[in-house]
């Protein structure tokens, strides 16, 4: 029939069905429109005509589309099955008019006056929601099979006489009426007489007549064993034997016809899921196909090939739930045993949906995705995918922890985890969320291979704080036994695994007592053939080096069987060799990182400096100073640093003998350049080292760089690189590289150095403006070192004598101008010449008494101290000390030391300043000092309280003043 209508049909047949349509259509809009318009005026008559006109102008259509040739719909069977559908019925349209029908009554007049398109709208949906009755749809059906049994099929009947499930099919009956058109009549011959259902195993007995077996073998043990006379129960006739007959004929033509139409009935099913056009017609599908891959597991292949899949995989965004949650459970049986299944839902978009149904929060919707992907997560293949989802993961390890969840979400949560750990992939993520179970139970119960990818794994994750403890306690033992493998890829990921096990600080007592001491030890002294693309010793290094980072006892640590300990010289000196030899930057920064930490053990510091100096390994350290490795370089002048308090001159010695150095220590930043740690590190390395070493003094003054140290410090003052995280600590430095050459003036080019740059004013305004406690002392001291020098600095005003002779001669008005001008030279009370802040270095003229006087109240007693050191170089017996009296009495000198006696707390160095200058004060001041000192009431107590608890020298100071208050009596020898 296809090729005699393509044969006949027309060159341009789509162009005249097309025509036709639009014709036809547009006749029935007028005819619907004059009804929706006269409806209130038209005569009955003349409405039976219009309908009787609609009627014709429907059956042309439904004929023009049944025009429509079948190569049109190309794969698109849903929509042919829709269109020859609706032809159907357009053609056999009819109209039945009844009086009632028209009269309208007056109360509903306003009702009926709709607009033609709203009309059309209605109408519409009128149409849609009750296109087909039950009755007109059961009717079709049973015409079309021409048989009384065939709706007991169509209402939901069992192939094999089960009955129906869940009245599917009779919903389906409502929702798509041409089933019937598809499926093959029933036929009498498959029922059972018996049950009245189709019969699956049909036997038939001596009669000729069949029956189900099951059924017929019920009926004869009714009758009993021991019954003689056996009837059929159909045709009443006595039975010879009991013997059953396969109708092996039957039973093949009833599996056929039935295979055939649940092929028919999946591909309804998949137009149903095409059309979408209700949540009922959906649900129903959905059901049917259920029921279908339940009956005979073998028909979700039929359902795959025929596209279902993809059409399902589209519906699980639906917008009802009913919809979305049958859908993942139709998907979820189709997955079930089936990897082409899985495969297929794997290619699409299902998963990802999947994941973000995890948190839904309606509960059938959640528990359908979680089964779901349960069953797809048993595919080994789709592991790694679901894995690879961003975020699927995390959310399944956050719903197995969650308490809000139920126990079935979680339990499933958990096996889906479980199923995913087949891939290594996996288990790292997992790691990473948190989840460190998977990667541990591989690293040591997996297999060597196995061990080495999650050893791998254990390397780059980070863990959080809480699970530190716990990886080391477990990993440990599996790690060190993996160091012993002969693989050097095994060695070299255990190596790192421990390293970063090692790297937290609370796990080193764990791996101690796990024994990786003694074996890192081995690796670094003893192994001399070190493969360089596993680098053991620079591995056992850095591990050392984390491990005594802690807190741990050296002392109680054995790296060997003949009993050394981490303390001992055979470590110390071999780790001092290895420094020496040592050609990875990496291994070296470590080394001295251990170094720092032996330096914290009294018994171990002693050993190290020893050994440095034996082994001239401050040639090494210094060189370290300029590598590219920023980090060693950092570390190397924090053990300098620590090194200075035990050999400082032979550092500044070796320093001066190494070319480029000191210069190489004098770095200023710049716009572009950052105030780096390392800057300020070397400026306080050299601000440290003994200020008395004259060669090195010499050698930073030989830089040039003294100049541009002034004008960094004055701008860090004013700038805003105050603010940065390393200024205090390189100002501090500059300030002490400045300090140190205040204490070798006697050499002649620094002292002209402090003169020119005026020592004496970048001091005094330090104290004002310094940012720091340490910037202050250093200041103080400075300002002190350069006040011991005024002294022998300051000289009397030269006068220049005038021969006798000359007198006569020259005129008395030049001779009175001299004598004004020499009488306008100034000469300091206190020194006894002439001074000034530059020249003589002179405290007064620098006015930096009063801020010496304003850091008596600091907090910091080291500052006070310094202070006051500064302030006794007013006092010494080289200067005018009565006239430095009266000075500072102006200043109420004395009340501030008091102060200082009652602020601060019971220092030796604050007692023994305080008590020299009211000693002084005592002796040089008069009748009004020694009232100020009496009246102070606290200062008996601390008197006592020195000379009973201070040291030896204290005590004498506190007698001294006791006696000058009359609070102790003078010995008799000393009174005579």
């Amino acid at each position: 029939m296809e090729l005699v209508t393509t044969e006949n049909s027309p060159p341009n047949a789509t162009h005249i069905i097309l025509q036709s349509l639009t014709e036809n259509v547009v006749h029935a809009k007028c005819l619907i429109g004059k009804c929706s318009n006269e409806v209130l005026s038209v005569p009955d008559t003349e409405v039976g005509s219009i309908l009787e006109q609609l009627s014709g102008v429907i059956r042309k259509i439904g004929e023009t589309l049944n025009l429509i040739p079948s190569s049109a719909f190309a794969d698109q069977e849903y929509a042919e099955i829709a269109v020859r559908s609706i032809s159907s019925e357009m053609k056999d349209v009819q109209f039945e008019t009844r009086q009632n029908q028209i009269q309208v009554s007056e109360a509903n007049k306003s009702q009926l006056q709709f607009p033609p398109f709203e009309l059309a709208v209605l109408e519409s949906e009128s149409a849609e929601t009750d296109l087909y009755t039950v009755d007109q749809v059961s009717k079709d059906i049973s015409q079309s099979f021409d048989m009384p049994d065939t709706i007991n099929f169509c209402s939901g009947r069992d192939y094999s006489g089960q009955g129906n499930h869940d009245s599917s099919s009779s919903e389906i009956l409502k929702t798509i009426p041409r089933l019937a058109e598809y499926v093959e009549p029933l036929y009498k011959t498959f029922f059972c007489p018996l049950t009245k259902n189709i019969m699956n195993d049909p036997v038939t007995v001596a009669s000729g007549v069949t029956y189900e077996r099951r059924a017929i073998t019920g009926w004869f043990k009714k009758l009993g064993d021991t019954a003689e006379d056996v009837i059929c129960p159909t045709t009443g006739k006595k039975l010879a034997t009991r013997d059953l007959n396969t109708n092996i004929a039957l039973k093949t033509t009833i599996q056929e016809w039935a295979e055939r139409n649940d092929a028919a009935r999946i591909k309804v099913a998949r137009a149903a899921l095409s059309l979408c056009s209700s949540d009922i017609m959906i649900l129903e599908a959905l059901k049917d196909l259920q029921y279908l891959c339940r009956k005979k597991p073998h028909t979700k292949v039929l359902v795959r090939t025929i596209g279902v899949l993809p059409l399902l995989s589209q519906l699980i965004i639906y917008k009802d739930k009913k919809v979305r949650c049958m859908t993942l459970a139709t998907l979820q049986l189709l997955a079930e045993n089936d990897d082409e299944a899985k495969d297929m839902i794997a290619k699409t978009k299902t998963i990802t949906i999947i994941i973000t149904m995890l948190s839904s929060n309606h509960l059938p919707e959640r528990h359908a995705a979680l089964l779901l992907l349960l069953e797809l997560s048993t595919s080994e293949l789709l592991c790694e995918k679901i894995g690879s989802i961003a975020g699927a993961i995390l959310m399944l390890i956050t719903i197995k922890y969650n308490q809000s969840f139920d126990a079935f979400t979680a339990e499933s949560a958990n096996k889906i985890l479980r199923n995913l750990e087949k891939s290594s992939k996996n288990i790292k993520c997992m790691a990473e969320n948190g989840l460190l179970e998977p990667l541990l139970n591989h690293l040591i119960d997996g297999p060597e291979d196995m061990q080495t990818q999650m050893g791998a794994y254990l390397e780059v994750i980070v863990f959080r704080h809480d699970s530190e403890a716990y990886v080391a306690e477990r990993a440990s033992p599996t790690l060190i036994k993996m160091v012993q493998s002969e693989k050097s890829l095994t060695r070299k990921v255990a190596f790192n695994g421990l390293a970063k096990i090692s790297s937290y600080q609370r796990n080193s007592n764990t791996l101690v007592d796990a024994g990786i001491v003694p074996i890192i030890i081995e690796e670094m002294f003893t192994r001399k053939i070190d493969s360089g693309r596993l680098n053991s010793k620079t591995q056992s290094v850095e591990i050392l080096a984390n491990l005594l980072d802690s807190d741990i006892l050296l002392e109680n640590i054995k790296v060997n069987t003949h009993g050394h300990t981490m303390t001992s010289h055979y470590v110390v000196y071999n780790l001092i060799q290895l420094l020496r030899n040592s050609t990875s930057d990496e291994m070296s920064t470590n080394l001295i990182k251990i170094f720092h930490c032996l330096l914290k053990y009294p018994k171990s510091t002693s050993t190290v400096v020893s050994a440095v100096k034996e082994m001239e390994a401050s040639y090494t350290l210094i060189e370290f100073i300029d590598s590219p490795l920023e980090e060693l370089g950092i570390e190397t002048l924090k053990l300098l640093l620590t090194l200075t308090t035990y050999m400082g001159h032979i550092l500044a010695d070796k320093l001066c003998n190494t070319t480029g150095q000191p210069e190489n220590l004098i770095k200023f930043p710049h716009e572009t350049t950052q105030l780096s740690e390392k800057f300020a590190i070397a400026a306080k390395f050299l601000a440290m080292l003994p200020h008395q070493n004259l060669p090195l003094n010499l050698a930073l003054l030989y830089t040039g760089r003294i100049p541009a140290v002034i004008q960094t410090i004055n701008d860090i003052q004013v700038s805003v690189t105050r603010t940065g995280r390393f200024t205090n600590l390189y100002l501090e430095g500059l300030v002490g590289i400045l300090v140190r050459f205040t204490t070798t003036l006697y050499e002649r080019q620094i002292l002209q150095l402090a003169s020119g740059c005026n020592f004496t004013l970048v001091f005094t305004q330090l104290l004002m403006r310094a940012t720091s406690d340490e910037v202050q002392r250093l200041s103080a001291i400075g300002l002190e070192k350069l006040s011991v020098q005024s002294i022998t600095l300051s000289k009397p005003p030269q006068i220049k004598r005038v021969k006798f002779m000359k007198l006569f001669y020259i005129p008395r008005l030049l001779l009175f101008l001299t004598k004004q001008k020499q009488k306008k030279i100034q000469v300091c009370s206190v020194h006894k010449g002439v001074c000034s802040s530059d020249t003589t270095f002179c405290l007064v003229d620098a006015k930096a008494v009063e801020r010496l006087l304003a850091c008596l109240y600091h907090e910091n007693g080291e500052v006070v101290e310094a202070a006051l050191s500064a302030i006794s170089t007013l006092l010494d017996d080289k200067v005018d000390v009565e006239m430095s009296v009266n000075m500072l009495n102006e200043m109420n000198i004395i009340h501030h030391v008091l102060n200082v006696l009652k602020e601060q707390k019971q220092q030796e160095g604050l007692w023994q300043k305080s008590f020299w200058i009211i000693e002084r004060f005592l002796m040089k001041g008069g009748n009004r000092s020694s009232s100020d000192i009496s009246k102070d009431r606290f200062l008996p107590s601390t008197l006592v309280n020195a000379f009973h608890h201070g040291d030896e020298l204290t005590r004498q100071m506190a007698e001294k003043i006791l006696r000058h208050m009359k609070k102790i009596p003078y010995n008799s020898s000393e009174f005579v």
